[in-house]
């Protein structure tokens, strides 16, 4: 049996930060692309059910648009089960924009909620009852709960897994050592330790993680599956679960399926004096990166230039804008300024360097940035 994990789509994500106009458009409609490719994937590769845990979308007002493509994708795989637990960006105008919750999504609630997949692709969410005359036909369980002030601080207590069952466990938050007292986003993961959970899906931390959880089972944040900010730089996708139910294991495997990665590459250009010299870095530095031109790149220049450096940021960003889908560049450099080069100099600059130097109520950084700025003005350049 196979079943993806996926979370924090944040579909109709505003993308306000890097991009806008058309690109800012075509990136959000790539978003909702990568969710409707990814349940392509599903079917060419037999996937039995799809687990979103948490921020599906970025927005409590959803577009129609998206409503209309998670619905129709949803509805027109029927041989596919999704389990959609919402996060902390979720809210309920998708699920009120439906006329009818489709068979083929299963929703959770403030309670633990869990659902049992069967050998004849068929979830049925497990009754209170004592009537078990399915249990050994369903050996895959999946439970799960949306984490609220209410009920955070008990809510693992009342967790109770059968050990006998497959048992994944759906969660949205930022991972805690311990439980704190109103933060819901926090997931105390020693409460959920010897519990007889395999594997638990986690959303939350937009890049992808798991780490060993007791001795029984795992925890896995799958990331985000479009990087949106160079905040989310690298590889992203989803976690594919391939199930052996008679041997009752999991193999996992994380399967990168971006449309596009974000990069963040830095360029030292000490000791570069000229435009033309620090493009010859950034020519350096981007070659020895590989990056596809149909990736988005935040450039940062580092390193110590001197004071007379002359640097045009626009110009470099004309010249290399063209190749990638986007690129911004960023200046960190510092200065190297050899002030007894002007300290004792018989002129206006030496006398400017002197007072600036002399001046206890500013910090070395300010003194250096004041310099840099005086020395170019009495030289007749355009301060940058």
């Amino acid at each position: 049996m196979k079943i993806i994990h996926c979370a924090d789509l944040h579909l109709d994500s505003k993308l306000n930060t890097n991009l806008d106009g058309a690109k800012k458009r075509e990136r959000k409609a790539e978003l909702l692309n990568t969710f409707t490719r990814m349940i392509d994937y599903a079917v060419e590769n037999d996937v039995r059910a799809v687990i979103i845990a948490g921020d599906m979308f970025d927005t409590k007002n959803v577009s129609v648009t998206a409503r209309n493509t998670v619905s129709q994708a949803i509805i027109s795989n029927p041989d596919i089960t999704f389990y959609y637990l919402k996060g902390n960006h979720d809210a309920d105008g998708f699920l009120n924009q439906l006329e009818v919750i489709p068979d083929n999504l299963k929703l959770f609630a403030d309670t633990w909620t869990s659902y049992e997949i069967c050998g004849d692709d068929k979830a049925m969410q497990m009754s209170p009852s004592k009537d078990n005359t399915h249990v050994n036909r369903c050996k895959v369980t999946i439970t799960g709960v949306e984490l609220n002030k209410d009920n955070s601080s008990y809510i693992y207590s009342a967790l109770v897994l059968d050990n006998d069952k497959i048992n994944i466990v759906v969660l949205h938050g930022q991972e805690s050592n311990y439980t704190a007292k109103n933060k819901v986003e926090n997931i105390s993961i020693g409460d959920l330790k010897n519990k007889g959970i395999d594997y638990l899906a986690l959303g939350h931390i937009h890049s992808y993680k798991e780490e060993i959880l007791d001795t029984r089972g795992v925890y896995c944040y799958p990331g985000c599956l479009e990087g949106r900010g160079f905040d989310e730089c690298g590889e992203h996708g989803f976690v594919l679960l391939d199930i052996d139910e008679e041997k009752g294991n999991i193999q996992r495997s994380f399967v990168p399926f971006a449309k596009r990665r974000l990069h963040t590459v830095y360029a030292d250009v000490t000791d570069c004096m000229t435009t033309p010299d620090i493009s010859e870095v950034i020519k350096g530095v981007l070659g020895r990166e590989n990056i596809p031109e149909t990736d988005m790149v935040k450039l940062v220049l580092t390193g110590k230039v001197d004071a007379l450096c002359e640097k045009d940021i626009s110009v470099l960003l004309s010249q290399f804008q063209g190749d990638y889908y986007f690129l911004k560049i960023y200046d960190e450099t510092n200065l190297a300024v050899d002030f007894n080069e002007f300290r004792h100099d018989e002129s206006l600059k030496g006398e400017f360097v002197r007072i600036v130097m002399d001046d206890d109520g500013l910090t070395e950084e300010m003194k250096a940035e004041i310099i840099r700025c005086g020395v170019f003005a009495l030289s007749g350049e355009e301060i940058v």
